[in-house]
């Protein structure tokens, strides 16, 4: 007979895991979206150029590239849990760095942060795969939503603590390390149990965060196939369908953090002040926040995601078309650019777990799609300031920003069809 106190006892440490992720995935933004902001202060402080201030923008996306196909082999060797602890206190040290007046720590900083949040973006999706087999869609939008909540927190806040004391840019960029040691300490239970606290003292084969064995797990995945691992499968690099996912986090991401990078300046060049753009960069989160919730609550009702990767393509591609020929509506576009980023981000996510069969091949094809994907997104912000400036002006950017959607929405819906990776038996 179940021991109900055993039963009790894993329900809360399911509900105290759930939470542990939830404040994790809040770090995976908030260190990045308060730096556009504060752009201006960071170049005139420093006194370097706008190539230079989008390099640093690009740094923990090309980090993100670099480290992403390490996380699993990090994983596979001290566990996933474990690796994310490591991996929150390395973003607690490389935000401190970043702040810490010298260039030399700057640079060195946002190395370690990108590096930190290259590990948690490849692993979280993993956890969600291994852990909530049945609910990848609605876990994955519910961390997507937090992540955006915060990050909408941090572009919002970022000019008016840096404007508190000189050099305040420093203060706006480093209190979110007490965040990253917040979450911790919120984790720092799972690092001690690991995949195990899963299981009870008289259970013989591991169980779902829902207390459910393994070997009864309902089909998950578009196909509805087991999420049992088989015992070895195909690696994702040679699969057209894991090129197609990837190029699509790709693209989105390259959105992005070009939007977070360069749209206040793209604002104030049609005579927004700087607090206001700030401001429009708080309402991008928040509407992407609301994108996040209405994509995570529509994946999960559908097996078939085409018609959102072309939904969330187009929100995307009118807000920038609106930007470039009607700007006096500056607040109405960057709403739509946040309500597709938003459930772009959602989608990519989750095609990481809904195109795979278990958590071990999740994690293979969430280090490729990053990786490759990452690389990509880091060459956004730093071609569209080379634009700028032979350009002189921002419409060749837009448009150049407009031709990387429609390459978009095609990975999308190839991505978005109800298939799955293959297996190798």
């Amino acid at each position: 007979m179940p021991d109900p106190q055993s039963g009790a006892v894993r329900t809360l440490r399911g509900g105290m895991l759930l939470i542990g992720l939830l404040l994790i995935a809040a770090n995976l933004r908030a260190a990045i979206t308060s730096v556009g902001p504060v752009l201006g202060d960071i170049r005139s402080d420093l006194g370097i150029g706008a190539v230079t201030a989008s390099v640093l923008i690009s740094i923990p996306l090309v980090a993100f590239g670099v480290f992403s196909p390490v996380a699993p082999v990090l994983a596979a060797k001290f566990g996933i849990e474990r690796t994310l602890g490591g991996a929150i206190i390395v973003l607690a040290v490389g935000i401190v760095a970043r702040s810490w007046p010298g260039l030399v720590t700057l640079w060195a900083g946002t190395v370690l942060l990108g590096l930190a949040i290259a590990v948690i973006n490849v692993l979280l999706p993993a956890l969600v795969k291994r852990d909530y087999p049945n609910r990848v869609g609605s876990v994955t939008g519910t961390y997507s939503a937090v992540q955006s909540g915060i990050a909408a927190i941090a572009a919002g806040v970022a000019v008016p603590i840096a404007d508190a004391a000189p050099h305040g840019w420093r203060l706006s960029l480093g209190i979110w390390a007490g965040l990253a040691l917040i979450s911790f300490a919120v984790f720092l239970p799972q690092l001690r149990n690991g995949p195990e606290w899963m299981r009870g003292p008289s259970q013989a084969v591991p169980v779902t965060s829902h207390g459910q064995p393994e070997s009864h797990l309902e089909p998950a995945g578009a196909a509805g196939r087991s999420t049992r691992p088989p015992r070895s499968y195909r690696s994702p690099w040679g699969a057209a369908l894991a090129w197609q996912v990837t190029l699509f986090m790709g693209l989105q991401s390259t959105i992005y953090y070009t939007v977070v990078t360069w749209w206040p300046s793209v604002e104030q060049a049609s005579g927004v002040s700087a607090a206001i753009a700030g401001w429009h960069q708080f309402a991008y989160q928040m509407f992407g926040l609301l994108g996040t919730v209405l994509c995570a609550a529509t994946i999960s009702r559908m097996r078939d995601q085409r018609t959102i990767a072309v939904g969330v393509c187009v929100l995307m591609f009118v807000g920038i078309l609106g930007q470039l020929t009607a700007p006096a509506l500056g607040l109405l576009w960057i709403a739509l650019v946040g309500l597709g980023s938003g459930g772009s981000i959602v989608l990519a996510l989750a095609l990481l777990g809904l195109r795979t069969h278990h958590h071990g091949q999740s994690a293979a094809l969430s280090g490729m799609a990053q990786s490759i994907g990452y690389l990509l997104a880091a060459t956004g912000p730093i071609a569209i300031s080379i634009l700028h400036d032979a350009s002189g002006g921002w419409a060749a950017p837009l448009i150049v920003m407009l031709g990387v959607i429609v390459v978009q929405v095609v990975f999308g819906v190839l991505g978005s069809r109800d298939r799955l990776l293959p297996l190798r038996a």
